[in-house]
């Protein structure tokens, strides 16, 4: 079983301050309004074990192994975590124990079989460190815990030790340090991406597919002298996000993510959900307005036509590892609000069938089908002709696998990454026959727009 032992409260901002410039500190940040997606925050740090790939080499515990293929770097984090499984964690705590890291957009390719004409450069491709205790965040009862393994995880000495750290820190951190302007630069001009999203919709209307996100890369300098910790403190404050997240991966890799996006969800009973996101329109100056943005949206026939699509493509890849006959769609079209943008968001649920795994299902369903298209696979290979450059850990997964079987994660979207000396950032949109490729660029633009101005005044 898993223990808890109570904290005294520190803020996030305290122990990012702290804390967060050290390797291998994850941050699972839900943020904005508070409900039942946004309830809990976890920090981990000082993991037992460390898994990296990279486009060259694997890398367990910083010990250089074999290259293997995707399902067997899933089947590492299989065998390692069945040394620390237990039966359950306490029931109202989310995460006691397991693997936190992110799998790339390039990982979910190579599972599918997708072969690149870009070269995706030095960073890590898949990246995750098991956690033998957690530090939690209950932000609707304003409460911290400790939580941990009671079998192989922390000694009850060190449990103390890791106490009293905590309560050694300050009540409140110094505030963020004031960062130079980061001035984003586009790997496509604006007539360089319409003409992307023109030719997708010629192979949509040759039957190729119905449907396919295309995407842009904006790219600043960052100084050296600039945290990444830092700039996420800053980040977090203006974009808050239900799925935001901090990891600092080694090898000079940080994600930055302020995600709207659910991508998985599997409860202890194997009982899975996802909820796609297409479709997407501004927020109103008003009320008034905003509730007639929200209304039309709604009922915009090629936002619904894009929702769908990836609805049914998402009833497919879970359905690959689901028993049979779980599969249902209890939400369709619902529309949510988040602090810039409306969102078009629908609901997948199913049961995971006997003798499988959370590794079996991101085997199945990497990478999110909200970002790639339908059919996923012809969508995957016209998305590497388009585009400009590779996506790197756009478009990818935030996960956090407990060792009782349970899973969330996000899909990395509204994301920067920090690595050699650059900072990285993605957007853009599902294309379908239906779209404007005007309209599919003003709809990049608006999803930029918040992180643009962050980088700007940063």
């Amino acid at each position: 079983m898993a223990w808890m032992r109570p904290l005294p409260w520190r803020e996030p901002d305290t122990v990012l301050a702290l804390w967060g410039g050290a390797p291998w500190c994850a941050f699972l940040d839900s943020g904005g309004a508070l409900d039942a997606r946004s309830r809990w925050r976890i920090f981990c740090h000082n993991p037992r074990h460390t898994l990296q790939v990279f486009a060259d080499r694997v890398e367990v515990d910083g010990v250089r192994q074999a290259r293997g293929t995707p399902e067997q770097i899933l089947d590492i984090l299989r065998k390692i975590q069945a040394g620390f499984r237990v039966g359950a964690c306490q029931a109202d705590v989310p995460f006691c124990g397991g693997w936190i890291g992110f799998a790339s957009y390039a990982f979910g390719r190579a599972l599918q079989g997708v072969p690149s004409r870009h070269v995706e450069g030095d960073a890590p491709v898949f990246s995750a460190a098991f956690y033998d205790h957690a530090y939690i965040w209950d932000r609707k009862n304003r409460q911290v815990v400790l939580a941990g393994l009671a079998h192989g995880g922390l000694t009850p000495q060190a449990s103390e030790q890791v106490q009293a750290l905590w309560s050694a820190l300050p009540e409140r951190a110094e505030p963020v340090p004031q960062v130079p302007p980061l001035h984003l630069r586009a790997s496509q001009t604006q007539a360089e991406y319409c003409r992307a999203v023109s030719a997708a919709q010629r192979y949509i209307a040759q039957g190729d597919i119905f449907q396919v996100n295309i995407t842009c890369q904006h790219v600043a300098d960052l100084p050296a002298d600039v945290c990444a910790s830092g700039l996420y403190r800053r980040l977090r404050q203006v974009a808050p996000a239900p799925f935001g997240a901090f990891l600092s991966c080694g090898a000079g890799f940080s994600l930055l993510s302020c995600s709207p996006e659910r991508f998985l969800q599997v409860d202890r009973h194997g009982h899975m959900t996802t909820r796609p996101i297409k479709g997407t329109a501004p927020r109103g100056q008003s009320g008034a307005e905003d509730r007639l943005l929200a209304q039309a949206l709604a009922a915009d026939d090629k936002e619904r036509a894009e929702n769908l699509m990836i609805v049914d493509l998402m009833r497919h890849d879970i359905g690959r590892v689901a028993r049979i006959g779980s599969v249902r769609v209890p939400e369709l079209w619902a529309v949510e609000r988040f602090a810039h943008v409306h969102h078009l968001v629908s609901e997948v649920q199913g049961h995971l069938r006997q003798g499988c795994d959370v590794s079996d299902l991101l085997a199945a369903t990497l990478p999110p089908g909200s970002v790639t298209g339908a059919p996923k696979h012809r969508a995957m290979e016209i998305i590497d002709e388009l585009e400009a450059t590779p996506r790197g850990a756009y478009c990818g997964t935030v996960f956090c696998l407990g060792v009782d079987g349970r899973m969330d994660s996000s899909v990395i979207i509204r994301s920067f990454v920090a690595h050699g000396g650059q900072l990285r950032m993605g957007t853009g949109g599902g294309i379908t026959i239906l779209s404007d490729p005007q309209k599919e660029y003003e709809e990049m633009c608006l999803k930029l727009a918040p992180f643009a101005a962050f980088a700007e005044g940063a």
